[in-house]
């Protein structure tokens, strides 16, 4: 007598709502998630102890193989400002007619420098922590404000060295040398809100580091950071009417001209754009917060195959 071997009929799998409903019965959520804007700021401020000790300790390590150590935290900006001296300011004659130059260029290529390098490490902030990234749970941006603070610890380390130049060139210590906590307060904020926005194109696009470089070099050129912009359009007259407020509005330009305004005492206030401090902070506020959403948005991609 042969036997019929009956297959039992398969289980339907369950829907998405009943994996919903059993996650949320047992407390369940998803890894990874991304949380709510409120609840993520909350989350990036409950490790601020973090983010603080990993941009020292990244600072710490950055010239731990070099035999001059953190001295090269104020050599290499001293040495570009070398360079940009002899080809601008002695080759190019863009000294003249700017007071107090080498004061003029020492405070531009710092401040300068801090932007360059807060954005460029911001390209690599995901991208080249991805083992920390995958192995930890915990805020993305931690990652890019942590790299600015780096960068910020750097410039104030300059700052030191800048004091001595300014002292020595007879630049006097003046009242006005105050207004450069909030100027640096604001530059932060602004660096801090574009470093995000090039973490997140760096983590899904690893080339926007190669082409960062070419990017912040053409950028640098048109900040006045070699040369005076207020100079410059005094001299050509005859430039299209956008120019102007365009070279005088560049966000690095905004900042580095009220550190200019703030530190040198030949740098007047006829030579700063009008409402620069409404400039400054308008800046500070498109970047940081625009910056600061773009990159949450993305939050859980970060670190994904």
């Amino acid at each position: 007598m042969s036997q019929v071997l009956h297959t039992p009929p398969p289980t339907p799998a369950p829907a998405d709502d009943d994996l919903a409903a059993l996650a949320a019965r047992h407390g369940l959520s998803v890894s990874g998630a991304r949380p709510s804007l409120p609840e993520y700021v909350r989350q990036l401020w409950d490790r601020r102890h973090f983010i603080a000790a990993f941009s020292t300790a990244k600072l710490t390590s950055q010239y731990s193989q070099a035999k001059l150590g953190q001295v090269w935290q104020v050599m290499t900006p001293l040495l570009n400002a070398a360079v940009y001296y002899f080809i601008f300011g002695v080759l190019l004659q863009t000294k003249k007619g700017v007071p107090d130059y080498i004061p003029f260029l020492v405070t531009g290529v710092f401040i300068w420098t801090f932007t360059q390098s807060s954005i460029m490490s911001g390209t690599r902030a995901i991208a080249g922590n991805l083992g920390l990234v995958r192995a930890l749970h915990f805020p993305r941006a931690a990652l890019p404000i942590s790299f600015v603070l780096q960068q910020l610890q750097q410039l104030l380390f300059s700052m030191a060295a800048l004091v001595v130049i300014l002292l020595c060139f007879g630049v006097p210590v003046a009242a006005s040398w105050v207004l450069a906590i909030p100027a640096l307060v604001l530059q932060f904020t602004f660096n801090a809100g574009v470093s995000m926005i090039v973490a997140r194109l760096g983590a899904k696009t690893p080339d926007i580091a190669q082409l960062m470089p070419f990017v912040l070099r053409t950028w640098m050129y048109i900040s006045g950071v070699m040369w005076s912009i207020d100079h410059l359009l005094q001299r050509h007259t005859g430039l299209p009417s956008w120019v102007a407020p365009t070279l005088q509005a560049n966000p690095p330009a905004v900042y580095i001209d009220l550190m200019r305004y703030a530190l040198i005492d030949s740098f007047h206030s006829s030579q700063l754009p009008a409402h620069v401090w409404l400039l400054a902070a308008g800046w500070a506020l498109l970047a940081g917060v625009g910056g600061f959403i773009y990159f949450w948005k993305a939050e859980e991609t970060y670190g994904r195959g």
